[in-house]
C-alpha cells in the first residue's frame, strides 16, 4: 500500500529527457565524423533537421522536442548549475 504522495516536477523530467537527446544525438554525430556543437548550432538556428544525421536516430530523437525548450535547458544547465 502506497502511504506517501510523489511529487513530480515536468519540467525536470523534460529537462533530463532533452539532456539525454542531446547527449545521445551528440555521440551520433561525432561518430559520423561531424562536429557536433557546429551540427547541432546549426539546427538550433535555422530549424533545418538536415544539420543533424539520421544515424542511430539521432534526427527524429530530437525533432521530438521544440527548438526554444532545448534551448531553455542548455541556458539553464550553464547558468544554475
Amino acid at each position: 500500500m502506497l502511504e506517501k504522495t510523489s511529487l513530480f516536477n515536468i519540467d525536470e523530467i523534460e529537462d533530463t529527457l532533452i539532456k539525454k537527446t542531446l547527449e545521445d544525438v551528440y555521440v551520433a554525430l561525432e561518430e559520423k565524423g561531424y562536429n557536433p556543437v557546429n551540427q547541432l548550432v546549426g539546427y538550433l538556428t535555422s530549424g533545418d533537421p538536415g544539420y543533424i544525421s539520421s544515424y542511430k536516430d539521432a534526427r527524429n530523437k530530437i525533432s521530438k522536442y521544440d527548438r526554444s525548450k532545448i534551448l531553455i535547458t542548455i541556458l539553464k544547465e550553464y547558468l544554475f548549475k
